[in-house]
């Protein structure tokens, strides 16, 4: 099993694209707050892309929330689009789409 990580950064529209190519598990999560509290550092408007993204344990689950609240706090966009299969059906089982905006793709972004 590959319990690797890899990020890309793109722009569409005013948006930043954040994406992440991998799994977000209890052995990468740190590595995806850090790189996504870089990305909020520098950007208004974050769009999380998880079209490439395999897997998400509760660990990832709580790394989303905290870089949301993290957007929140200094008023800044924060969305995700792209969520398939798994992904996606772990959002709606655990709430995280009343949490956070979710989008289908990338061309409904606001």
């Amino acid at each position: 099993m590959d319990n690797s990580v890899e990020f890309q950064s793109s722009t569409y529209n005013d948006w930043h694209v954040f994406s992440i190519i991998g799994r977000i598990d209890v052995a990468t999560s740190a590595s995806v707050e850090e790189a996504g509290t870089a990305v909020l550092s520098t950007a208004e408007k974050i769009a999380l892309d998880m079209a490439k993204t395999d897997y998400i344990s509760s660990a990832g689950l709580r790394v989303l929330l905290r870089l949301s609240k993290k957007a929140k706090r200094a008023k800044k966009a924060f969305v995700i689009f792209g969520a398939n299969g798994m992904i996606k059906d772990v959002f709606a089982a655990s709430g995280m789409d009343m949490l956070i905006t979710i989008y289908n793709a990338q061309s409904d972004l606001p």
